[in-house]
């Protein structure tokens, strides 16, 4: 899946830079000119690092909430600045900014800004434990997830979770945070699960698409289109959710 980078701000006087020089790494640009959006729009568009324009007036807030949410508080905020002296001085170190850089300088310092974090060795790891069988326990869990028996579920594969130090942990992890998210939509609380499941993301996109025999990539869009159906439901509407739309977890059976 193509990572991305936020900008957070309106029509800020370095976009075009920016978009040039992600371009070049892979990276697509999105940009969000609401602080009560960004924790969603950071989410679903995958964002390795968020751009914060200095002369944005809702910036303190967009710290604050990307900060303060899982599904966002890990993602890298830089502040771009038109005079970075002045805004370090009045930012003072705020709590949750990560740098700030002038705009004058921007350029030099994009290629920097736009390395990615992941560890290659990290990532070989994830291949190599990906390509294994899935864990008994994990075949106990599944098995319950695609019985609807969501509560049970989570017991099961967070023991293997907590149990796993390589990086598959996440698979599992995800597996159980979207399980727990429909057990909440069955509960009745939709504003919970929406919240688990733009959370989970982060945990879903650095997978392959297959991992240990797990269709990561049916699960992907399935918990996608749940928080869609999320997302367009009216906080005041009573009427059930669409079950049909909690779909099982598909296992990718090996040829031979």
């Amino acid at each position: 899946m193509t990572r991305s980078i936020l900008i957070a701000g309106r029509d800020p006087v370095w976009l075009g830079p920016v978009q040039e020089a992600a371009a070049q790494a892979g990276l697509a640009v999105h940009c969000c000119d609401r602080a009560d959006d960004l924790v969603a729009r950071a989410a679903v568009e995958d964002a390795t690092l968020v751009l914060l324009d200095a002369g944005w007036e809702q910036w303190a807030a967009a710290i604050a909430v990307l900060k303060s949410s899982p599904a966002s508080r890990r993602i890298p905020i830089v502040m771009i600045a038109t005079d970075a002296g002045i805004i370090e001085a009045e930012a003072g170190g705020y709590a949750g900014l990560d740098a700030i850089v002038a705009a004058d300088d921007l350029a030099g310092s994009l290629p920097a800004l736009l390395m990615r974090e992941a560890d290659p060795a990290l990532a070989d790891a994830l291949a190599c434990q990906c390509a294994g069988p899935l864990p008994a326990l994990a075949v106990e869990g599944l098995r319950e997830f695609n019985a609807g028996n969501y509560y049970r579920q989570h017991d099961l594969l967070e023991a293997l979770w907590r149990a796993e130090a390589g990086p598959v942990r996440n698979l599992y992890r995800a597996i159980l945070q979207i399980g727990i998210a429909y057990y909440q939509i069955e509960r009745g609380n939709m504003r919970g699960a929406l919240k688990i499941l733009l959370r989970c993301r982060q945990w879903l996109v650095p997978l392959p698409d297959v991992c240990q025999g797990v269709d990561v990539a049916h699960l992907r869009v399935c918990s996608d289109r749940v928080r869609a159906a999320l997302e367009k439901r009216d906080p005041s509407d009573s009427t059930p959710f669409d079950r049909s739309l909690l779909q099982p977890v598909r296992l990718i059976q090996k040829s031979d």
